[in-house]
């Protein structure tokens, strides 16, 4: 079974792909000018400002459409996902992972003012928006384009969004039982599955006001818990970083020479560290837009701007720790085999003592959950355009039956799989961005003409 998923992952994350994602980004810098540089001081400065509270009842506020998005964003990619890159594509996997962060920066702001600049409001009231809605709003005749994403992402809300966040935590549970001396079994792996099941139909229920309300006050802590951990981990190893960046550099132009031959081709170094630079980020995938598209801001690039924020902090801070510390740890690198989390807890491990592994396996719960509410609102928003408004229950019961039957399921096959769909959901997304790049480049001219007047205010619905 995983080697048929490995070898249509393969041909998913092959040349043509790799190309889309990177050849779009890249226009899109062309297009702007660079805005992830030019507007990254203001980017900042915005989202430092949405911590506090908004008056605007109309919609969410911007930054808790932020935390819904880095909820799905942030997940178990950025510790599981990290490890399996290094152990996969070698070292230099990590830097394409930049790469693809600095291009996904541009890229993120473009799906998030996009998805704001053509949102619409359903029948209960509430925004909605994404790839979908951008497709049906600008080019009708490519509306097949905008089910066969919907109907990708219903399918990636189970396996992205569910099923790789559990298997993740049912690893990171597992190690810390066998360092203790004790033995995993499935009738453990299936209780913590049945824990998550429940956990799935509570927030489910609640709908999308309690997804936003969970997400805004966990991302935050778990985020921030596990940076702290890497910090002083980093901090305990200072003397090693210049080595660490100095395999990822040389390990992503000549891999051999890092991973002993085990890893010898660039193109390895680079598929792998695309396709888990766009697991863990999600740009390109369009997915954090129908987030995004909820915030009550004044204008579409506002929002834009906190999608240069969730990529950087994704994966240029905390992908980059978490490689950080896993390289100047010591650990020895199973180069070729994809570990998951058991990597990353061994080289903590290395540094802290075997009692890190239960603050790390926590973190990845409240990353795993982050990430299930998250998606559940990105996989319930794509059924509903598919089925109609009145398919939510239905899909929570399904969530809560598939993270049920993940517990048992292997680490290699469930990431394949998350894999090869994020790149079938980047496909349409990808070319309405590019087909809608003209409408972007008008709307950072509005916004910049504004903000230089400094009367940002001015911009309500002048963008329609």
């Amino acid at each position: 079974m995983e080697s048929i998923v490995q070898t249509i992952n393969n041909t998913v994350w092959g040349v043509p792909v790799l190309l889309m994602i990177l050849g779009v980004g890249c226009y899109l810098c062309i297009q702007t000018k660079f805005v992830q540089i030019r507007l990254f001081p203001k980017a900042i400065q915005s989202f430092l400002r949405h911590f506090k509270k908004s008056n605007n009842t109309d919609g969410v506020s911007s930054y808790r459409a932020l935390c819904t998005a880095l909820a799905a964003t942030v997940g178990t990619g950025n510790i599981a996902g990290v490890a399996g890159a290094i152990a996969i594509g070698g070292p230099g996997a990590i830097f394409w992972m930049w790469i693809c962060a600095f291009l996904g920066m541009v890229t993120k702001f473009a799906e998030a003012s996009l998805a704001v600049r053509y949102r619409q409001k359903n029948a209960a009231g509430e925004f909605v928006g994404g790839p979908m809605y951008m497709i049906e709003n600008t080019i009708p005749r490519w509306k097949w384009m905008a089910f066969l994403y919907c109907f990708f992402g219903a399918v990636a809300a189970f396996g992205v969004g569910n099923a790789t966040q559990i298997n993740a935590v049912i690893g990171g549970v597992n190690s810390i039982i066998t360092l203790f001396g004790g033995n995993s079994s499935i009738v453990t792996d299936l209780l913590m599955g049945l824990m998550f099941a429940l956990l799935i139909l509570y927030v489910f229920v609640g709908g999308a006001t309690r997804i936003g309300s969970i997400a805004e006050k966990l991302v935050p802590y778990a985020a921030g818990g596990d940076m702290i951990l890497c910090v002083i981990a980093l901090i305990a190893r200072i003397q090693v970083i210049p080595s660490a960046f100095a395999q990822i550099l040389c390990g992503a132009f000549a891999p051999s020479a890092v991973t002993g031959g085990v890893v010898g081709s660039v193109i390895i170094a680079l598929r792998v560290g695309a396709s888990r630079g766009v697991f863990t980020n999600e740009a390109g995938m369009g997915t954090a837009s129908i987030a995004h598209a909820t915030s009550n801001v004044s204008h579409p690039v506002e929002q834009g701007l906190m999608g240069i924020m969730e990529v950087f902090l994704d994966t240029i801070v905390i992908c980059t720790m978490t490689a950080l510390v896993i390289l100047c740890s010591d650990v020895p690198i199973p180069y070729g085999l994809d570990t998951g989390i058991l990597l990353t807890t061994e080289a903590f491990s290395k540094i802290f003592g075997a009692w890190i592994c239960i603050p790390i396996t926590a973190f990845l719960c409240c990353f795993a959950v982050a990430t299930i509410i998250g998606w559940g609102l990105y996989g319930v928003r794509c059924i509903q355009y598919l089925l109609g408004e009145k398919s939510w229950k239905g899909f929570a019961c399904m969530q809560a039956v598939t993270a049920l039957v993940s517990a048992a399921l292997g680490t290699g096959t469930v990431w394949l799989l998350a894999e090869t769909v994020n790149g079938l959901m980047a496909m349409p997304n990808l070319i309405v961005l590019a087909y809608l790049t003209p409408e972007l480049k008008r709307l950072c001219k509005q916004y910049q003409k504004h903000f230089q007047r400094n009367k940002p205010r001015l911009l309500d619905k002048a963008y329609s």
